[in-house]
């Protein structure tokens, strides 16, 4: 059995949360395109680095190979317009040709050096818009959505798949500014998961310095030590957060008897007599127990094995 007494346990202010990745994205298409190649679906696990996503590169390609051409075109240019220069200043130096013909050769010799670092840049652009046509991964994560279909046409911008890292998540909840204050104090909190039947601390807790104007909420971030297995992001979640401490009435959880709409414990008074009494509960007190609002006074003893106290009162009853 156990006595009923008076215990220092924490104040808790409960709010629903909302498990959210700290790591989400969308990747969209760069360039247009046809889809040609989707390496993953919803639910599938992708590495840092891998292909995702193909687009058509043949109009790219066909860029690049413009593009190179024009460098080979550029270089032609160049060493022609290289050759005339250096004639032209022989000539010069021997009077032949005037200043202002040497001057027009170097003019022309210069654009020449211009037009191939032209060239050149715009072959490394077209490169890498070659590049855009294998999509990868920017890290490793789980496919939350597909955007696009196999032979679809996109265009830039286009979302083609949308993924989360699972390895960093973190719960958001909307709190009332008058709990605020004792929030930031304590700085602890428990997040439940209810789907999972698990309860984990928190690892850091981080208020936003906004407000929302309609609901006069202020949203607080929970970071998690560790990932929960079967979390995903946009799941329900519970949050406790320890404000303080006070004084109550606490009953053990394990002698409370809850039978339909009744809840009761069985309280062993003098001589070892027991019966059952009904109670009213209040705030689970965690490890401590459970908070007597009514039907109890301190000192009192209860049972915290009821089968065993039920087989006792029985046995009692039918001997008188």
């Amino acid at each position: 059995m156990a006595t009923v007494q008076f215990r220092d346990v924490d104040e808790i202010y409960s709010a629903e949360g909302v498990v959210e990745a700290v790591r989400q994205s969308t990747v969209s298409a760069q360039i247009s395109g046809r889809i040609v190649d989707i390496r993953f679906d919803v639910g599938d696990s992708v590495r840092k680095g891998d292909v995702i996503v193909r687009i058509d590169e043949r109009e790219v390609s066909d860029a690049l190979a413009g593009a190179q051409a024009q460098i080979a075109r550029a270089r032609a240019t160049l060493q022609n317009a290289k050759s005339h220069y250096d004639r032209t200043r022989q000539l010069f130096q021997q009077s032949f040709v005037s200043q202002a013909a040497l001057d027009a050769a170097f003019a022309d010799f210069q654009a020449a050096q211009a037009q191939l670092q032209a060239a050149v840049a715009g072959a490394s652009r077209a490169e890498t818009v070659k590049g855009f046509a294998t999509v990868t991964a920017p890290y490793g994560g789980v496919v939350a959505a597909r955007h696009v279909e196999l032979g679809e046409t996109v265009t830039p911008g286009k979302p083609l798949m949308t993924g989360f890292d699972p390895r960093d998540m973190r719960v958001i909840a909307d709190v009332p500014q008058l709990k605020l204050a004792q929030i930031r104090k304590s700085a602890r909190a428990d997040i439940e998961f209810p789907a999972q039947h698990r309860i984990e601390r928190a690892a850091e807790i981080t208020v936003l310095p906004t407000a929302d104007p309609q609901t006069h909420t202020t949203r607080v971030r929970l970071a998690l030590s560790e990932y929960v297995q079967g979390s995903y992001p946009g799941m329900f979640a519970r949050v406790h957060f320890f404000i303080g401490q006070s004084r109550r009435l606490v009953v053990p959880a394990q002698a409370i008897v809850r039978r339909t709409e009744v809840t009761a414990v069985y309280v062993i008074g003098a001589n070892d007599l027991i019966n059952l009494r009904q109670i009213r509960l209040g705030q689970d007190c965690g490890a401590d127990g459970v908070e007597v609002l009514g039907g109890l006074q301190p000192g009192e003893k209860v049972a915290i094995d009821p089968v065993k106290a039920a087989i006792t009162l029985t046995a009692s009853e039918a001997r008188r």
